[in-house]
Parts: C-alpha cells; structure tokens; sequence
C-alpha cells in the first residue's frame, strides 16, 4: 500500500492503549534502576564494591533480560500482547518483592534474575502493540511518549528508593525494625506494588489488528508458545545443536558454529585475564560457591554473544524471511549498533550517578534521590516530548535524513557537555548544567527507534525489537556499568571512571552520518527484502 493510502488517525483507543504501554516501560525502568539509589546501602550491608554492584545492576539483569526477550518476543509476534505484557508485569513485580528479602549476594542475584525474565516482554510486545494503534506518520510522538515513560521511571526509581528506603531507616531504630527489613530492603517492597495494579489493566485491554496502519495482511500464529519455545531451545547451548539438526543445517553451518563457539571462548578467557590483572576483586559468594566477578562477568558475556551466534543461524534455517528483512538493512544493524554504545555510555552512567552526586558534592541519600530524582525524570518527560515531534516533521520534510540529524545532534554533542557538567564545582552547578545535558541527550531515542522499526514487517517488529534488546542488554547494559565499576574500583576515580565510557560516542556519530544517506533507501527496499 502506498505511503497515501495509509491510515493517517489513531485506532479508537489509541491513548489509553499508549498511556498503558507507557507506564509498563515507566515501571520496567523503577524496578530495574531502583538499584542504583539503593547501592551504597546495599554495598554497606552486604560487603561488596562496585564491581560486584555493576554485576548485579547491568550483567546478571542483562543476561536473563536478553535471553528470554528473543522467545517471549517471538510469542508476542503471534499471541495476545496485552495478556503477556500483564504476566510479564506480574512477574518481574513479585521478583523485585523477593529483594525486599534478599540478605546475600546470591539472593539479589536471584531477585535481578527474576526482573530481568519479567521484563523481557515489556519493550517487544509493548513497541509492537502501539504500532498497531497509531498510523506511521505518528510514531516518532509515540516513541517520544514511551522515552518520557522512561525517563519517569528512572527517575521515580531514585525518588522512590531513596526516599522509601530513608523514611524506613529514621523511622525505627537500628535493630528494632520490623522483620528484620532494612531500609533498601523496604524500598524494594514499595517499588513491586505498582505493577499488581497494572497488571490487570493490561489483561483486559483490547488487543488491535496487527498490521492494519501499516497496510500489510498479517494472518494470525497458530501455534506462537511452540515457536517461542522452539527459539529459547534454538539458543541455548547444545540446545542450539539439536535445533540444527532438526532443521537439516548444511555441514557449513556446523562448522561456523563451532568456530564461533572458539572464538567467543577464547575473547572472553583473554578478557577476563585482562580485567583480573588491571582491577583483582576478591570472590564473591553464590550460596556454596566461590566465584571470581571478572570470571562471572565475562563468561556471561560470552554466553550471551554464543546466544546471538545461535539466533541468527536458527532464524536463518527457520525463518528465512526475517532473516533477509533484518540483515538486509545496513540502515537497522546500523540502528542496532548505535543503541548498543548508546547504553554503554547511559547505563555506564546511570548505574553510578546517585553513588558520585552523594560522594563527591556529600549529599545524603535522601538528598540525592529527591532533588536527582526529580530532576532526572522531568527533564527526561520533557526533552522527547520535544525531539519526536520534532523528528517526525523532520522526517516528512527531508524522509532520509530527518530524523537521523536529531539523533546525530543528540548523540554527539551530548558527549561532549558531560565534561561540563561532572566537573561542575557544586551540587548546584551540577543540577544546572545537566539540565541543559538531559535536554540535549533526550533527543536520541525517538528517532532512532523510529527509523528502526520501520525497517522490517509488522510481523517481525516484535522479534526485531528482542534481537536488538539481545544485543544493546548483553553488550550495552552487560558491559557499561561494570566498565566503569572496575575503573572506579582500579583507579579509586568514579568521575574519570564514568566518563570513559564515552568514548563510544565516536563510531555513534560515523554511523549516523552514514544513515543520515541511506535510511529511505533501505526502507524502500523492505518489500524486496522480504520477497528474497
């Protein structure tokens, strides 16, 4: 269907289908970063450092989070969106609650485990269910709404633990709190209680026709919870084998696997031999077991690229069509790419952001979640509600380059001012000028998950957003905070540490320029992709 003869107005329904999606992404955010605000108490309690608290916020999420995205986005390509978004919620709710009760390591572990196979659903399915509600020409607007959603929830993460947690500690006396429950502990109690409430909301909303604003039939799944299953089995090491041996993989296939399978091993050997030298951590406790962290950190890394190894062979025996439509598009693995080194450099810097406002200016915690917290969200409501607008006029007037240019300005000048403002002399000054820093960095979400999506059938949107998610969890959120933990933990320097990570910023704007080309002409071509 052309461009014209598309649906130009929202599906009835649309602004509630979109304010519930919204607050599924606000809340995935709360409990997924409430960590951050929570980690010099927990550090305290639990007698670890920020090596151990980068595992915990970014690899261990990170590797269940990605894992269970690529099924659960494969059922969401073929089952009741709404229905699994509530079970997703309700999962990862009950998972923060045990938190609440986690006195070890090896608990919160488990609890961060539970989160992250929770939220897996929440982006893919979310992402998949408001396309269908809102026409193409609106969905840079859509994207800028679930950003702000996301900025709330980050904030509303530092707000509410921090306060939570300081209210429960100056309420009742060391020793003498009920249950035993420290402060951090009642902080994660509070954050789980939103989503029983959401959860229902979303059960019994109306599901929309999948594909209709896009102009392309999309007959329904029969049978999505078989193919989800069958794509976790697929990935899963030695489960991947029988995959392809069920699906008849020719000798070469055989042989590539198995030479990533070796080289993975031996990057992550080396890496972790790198990192042992550079920054020795002691040992950290899983129940009777005695683990190095730079072991467990690269061994999950290694699983989760082995995993992307093992997705796109599978997809390419099972799936063909997808397989063309993604790896066909130099604009979406660029778009991919970019938003993998984009959350090297933001969950890098989230993870430690209350850690080094409360170190360096000596604000209490109380005054670093509230007056952060605060800021933190409303300037992240409001820089895309800002820049999706403004991207989706772009991109009418100039449809290549438009909404590229907003991510390139975003992206690469944000850089650049958080010198500026992490070297700011006051607690003042630092509030100041990231005010002018979030108004900028906003900027780069919207349109680029705009230009993304609408590289690839509606079908696939679902599966596309699980594979990215794959890759931008493991290497972004998987390898960010834990970077600039062990350089903290190395040098004793947490600014330094988190400002390194910028230095992804470089091949961010190269690839952009690139996009800025060629975007149009890769989304001209999807029909063709898809046709082989």
């Amino acid at each position: 269907m052309s461009g014209d003869a598309l649906p130009r107005v929202p599906l009835k329904g649309a602004g509630y289908a979109l304010t519930l999606v919204a607050l599924t992404q606000a809340l995935s955010l709360l409990d997924r970063q409430i960590l951050a605000i929570l980690a010099p108490a927990i550090k305290a309690d639990l007698h670890i450092g920020d090596a151990e608290m980068g595992l915990l916020y970014g690899t261990v999420f990170a590797l269940f989070y990605a894992l269970f995205s690529l099924p659960l986005g494969r059922v969401a390509d073929g089952w009741i969106r709404t229905k699994l978004l509530a079970l997703c919620i309700l999962t990862w709710s009950v998972a923060t609650a045990l938190a609440g009760m986690a006195s070890s390591f090896a608990l919160l572990a488990l609890s961060r485990l539970g989160v992250g196979i929770g939220e897996a659903a929440s982006q893919p399915a979310g992402t998949s269910l408001v396309y269908d509600y809102w026409p193409k020409h609106r969905r840079g607007f859509v994207m800028s709404v679930i950003a702000s959603a996301i900025a709330l929830g980050l904030g509303g993460s530092l707000v509410l633990g921090g306060l939570a947690a300081d209210w429960w500690t100056h309420r009742f006396e060391a020793g003498s709190e009920p249950l035993g429950l420290a402060g951090w502990q009642f902080a994660f109690l509070v954050a789980s209680a939103p989503g029983l409430v959401l959860a229902p909301l979303l059960w019994f909303m109306r599901e929309p026709e999948r594909g209709v604003m896009d102009g392309i039939e999309t007959p329904p799944d029969p049978h999505p919870f078989r193919a989800g299953t069958l794509v976790l089995v697929s990935v899963l090491p030695m489960g991947n084998w029988v995959s392809l041996r069920r699906l008849n993989a020719p000798s070469q296939a055989w042989r590539n696997n198995f030479a990533w399978l070796a080289g993975i091993a031996f990057a992550m050997v080396s890496l972790w031999w790198a990192t042992s030298t550079a920054s020795p951590r002691p040992a950290i406790e899983l129940g009777v077991i005695s683990i190095d962290p730079h072991a467990l950190q690269w061994t999950v890394i290694g699983f989760g690229l082995f995993v992307m190894v093992n997705l796109l062979q599978n997809m390419r025996l099972a799936d063909a069509q997808a397989f063309r439509v993604i790896t066909r598009s130099p604009t979406l693995i660029m778009c991919m790419a970019i938003g993998t080194l984009q959350s090297i450099i933001n969950y890098g810097m989230m993870a430690f952001n209350p850690s080094f406002l409360i170190g360096t200016y000596d604000l209490s915690m109380r005054d670093a979640a509230l007056q952060f917290g605060m800021l933190a969200a409303a300037m992240g409501i409001g820089g895309p509600m800002i820049w999706g607008p403004l991207s989706d006029k772009l991109h009418v007037k100039f449809p290549s380059s438009g909404r590229a240019w907003v991510a390139l300005f975003a992206m690469g000048l944000s850089p650049i001012m958080s010198f500026w403002v992490y070297f700011a002399p006051s607690a003042g000054d630092f509030y100041l000028r990231f005010v002018a820093y979030s108004l900028v960095l906003t900027g780069w979400l919207p349109p680029l998950y705009a230009i993304l999506y609408e590289q690839v059938l509606p079908r696939m949107r679902a599966i596309t957003a699980s594979v990215y998610l794959l890759a931008m969890t493991i290497l972004g959120l998987g390898i960010g905070p834990y970077m600039v933990g062990m350089i903290s933990d190395a040098t004793g320097d947490l600014r330094a540490a988190m400002l390194s990570v910028n230095a992804a910023a470089i091949p961010i704007v190269i690839m952009l320029l690139v996009i800025a080309r060629r975007s149009q002409r890769d989304e001209e071509t999807l029909l063709e992709r898809a046709a082989g």
